[in-house]
C-alpha cells in the first residue's frame, strides 16, 4: 500500500561529497581540512567576466559599453517612469512592425531599443541596492534591538520578583532574641534530661548484666 503522505523533495543539489569528506570532525580535529582559498585582491573571473576588486560595486554604463540614456545627475523615480512608458512605446511599435511590415530592418532596431531600456531599468534599479542593504541591516538591527531590550525586561521583572520574595523572608524570620531565648530553653532541657539520666544509672545499684539475666530467668516458662 502506498504512503500518502507528500515525498519531500530538496530544491537544491546535494553538496559534493569529495568537499564534505574533507570537512569531518576527525580531519577537523586533526588539522587536515583543507583551508579556505586566500582573500583576491586583483582581477577575477564571474560568469566569464573579469571583474577587478577595486572596481565599484555597480559598475556605471559606459564601462560596460551602453550609451546613457539620461544625464549624470537625475531623479531616478522619474526616470523609471519615463523609461518604463518609452518601453512600453517601443513594444507597440514592434508590434506594429511585426504586423505590417514584418521583414523591415527596422525590427531589429526596436529589439535593441528594448534591450537597451531594459538594461538602464535594471541598473537604475541595481543602484537601490546598497540603499536597500543599508534599510534591510538597519531593520534587522532594530529587531535585534527591540529583542535584547524585551529580555533585558523580563530579566529585570524576574530580578524585581526575586528580591520582593527576599525581603518578605527576610521580614518574617524571628527577631535574635527570640532564638537565643529559645536555644538557651532548649539547651536547658536537654542538660536537665542528660542529668537526669546519668542520676537514674547512678542511683541503681544493679549492673546492666544482672539486669539481662534477671530478664532471661523471667522469662523462662
Amino acid at each position: 500500500m502506498a504512503s500518502s503522505e507528500p515525498i519531500q523533495v530538496s530544491s537544491l543539489p546535494l553538496p559534493p561529497m569529495q568537499y564534505i569528506n574533507q570537512y569531518t570532525d576527525e580531519m577537523i580535529r586533526r588539522g587536515r581540512a583543507p583551508r579556505p582559498p586566500p582573500p583576491i585582491h586583483d582581477n577575477y573571473l564571474m560568469f566569464g567576466n573579469s571583474f577587478n576588486t577595486e572596481d565599484n560595486i555597480i559598475r556605471p554604463l559606459e564601462s560596460q559599453g551602453f550609451k546613457r540614456l539620461y544625464p549624470m545627475h537625475f531623479d531616478r523615480r522619474r526616470e523609471l517612469k519615463k523609461l518604463n512608458q518609452s518601453l512600453l512605446v517601443n513594444f507597440l511599435d514592434l508590434l506594429d512592425l511585426l504586423v505590417h511590415c514584418p521583414d523591415s530592418p527596422r525590427r531589429t532596431e526596436k529589439v535593441e531599443d528594448l534591450s537597451l531600456l531594459f538594461i538602464h531599468i535594471h541598473h537604475l534599479l541595481n543602484e537601490f541596492r546598497p540603499h536597500q542593504a543599508r534599510e534591510t541591516l538597519r531593520v534587522m538591527m532594530e529587531l535585534q534591538r527591540r529583542e535584547r531590550l524585551e529580555t533585558a525586561s523580563r530579566f529585570q521583572k524576574h530580578l524585581d520578583k526575586v528580591q520582593e520574595i527576599l525581603q518578605q523572608a527576610l521580614q518574617n524570620l524571628p527577631e535574635p532574641m527570640e532564638i537565643d531565648s529559645q536555644l538557651m530553653i532548649e539547651t536547658d532541657l536537654l542538660v536537665n534530661k542528660e542529668n537526669s539520666s546519668k542520676d537514674d544509672v547512678n542511683n541503681d545499684p544493679c549492673h546492666i548484666l544482672d539486669r539481662i539475666m534477671c530478664k532471661i530467668i523471667d522469662d523462662m516458662p
